[in-house]
C-alpha cells in the first residue's frame, strides 16, 4: 500500500497541515491544468504556480468531504458516518475527532481501511506533539498550521515504517 498524501484541518475548514509523499498520483498529468483566460496564474514564476496548485488541492479535499460527509449525514441519519470513498486513482479516508479535527489520506486504490490508523496519528502523534505542545497555538488563525518537526518526523516514520510496508508474499 502506498500513500500519496495527507491533510489535517480544523474545525474552521483551514488546512493546518498536509504533506505529500508522492508528486502526483498515478494516471494523473504532473503539470497544472489550468484555463489560459488566468493570465496572471500562468504567467507567475514556478514557485508560486506550485504553492497555488497546493493550497487549490486542499480546498478541493475538503470541498469534497464536506459534500460527502453531508450528503451520507441527510441520506443515511445521522448515526451513519462517512469514512472513505474511491477513485480509479486513489482512495481517500477520513476520520473527525470529536473536537471537529478532520485527518485525511489518500492512498492507492488497494488500501484496506484507514480509520484505525488515521485515529491513530492522532492520539499518538497529533495529541501527543501538538496539543500537548505549550509553544503550539490552540487555535490556527488565518491558516497558520503546525509547525512541529517532532510531528513531522514521527508521522514520516508511521507512514514510512507502518502503511508503506506491503504484506509479506503467501506464495514466498
Amino acid at each position: 500500500m502506498v500513500v500519496f498524501a495527507f491533510y489535517v484541518f480544523d474545525r474552521h475548514a483551514e488546512c493546518i497541515y498536509k504533506k505529500r509523499w508522492q508528486d502526483a498520483l498515478p494516471g494523473a498529468p504532473a503539470t497544472s491544468l489550468r484555463p489560459p483566460s488566468q493570465s496572471t496564474v500562468a504567467n507567475a514564476p514556478a514557485p508560486a504556480r506550485q504553492s497555488l496548485k497546493s493550497d487549490d488541492d486542499a480546498k478541493l479535499i475538503f470541498g469534497t468531504v464536506y459534500s460527502l460527509r453531508n450528503m451520507v449525514r441527510k441520506l443515511g441519519g445521522e448515526d451513519d458516518s462517512f469514512l472513505s470513498y474511491r477513485t480509479s486513482q486513489y482512495k481517500l479516508h477520513y476520520y473527525e475527532t470529536p473536537t471537529n479535527i478532520k485527518f485525511v489520506m489518500l492512498t492507492d486504490v488497494k488500501a484496506n481501511s484507514m480509520r484505525h490508523a488515521l485515529q491513530q496519528i492522532y492520539v499518538n502523534i497529533y495529541v501527543e506533539y501538538v496539543v500537548k505542545n505549550a509553544l503550539s497555538p490552540a487555535e490556527h488563525p488565518g491558516g497558520i498550521g503546525v509547525d512541529n518537526e517532532l510531528f513531522e518526523a514521527s508521522l514520516d516514520v508511521f507512514v514510512e515504517r507502518v502503511l508503506n510496508t506491503q504484506p509479506p508474499d503467501p506464495r514466498a
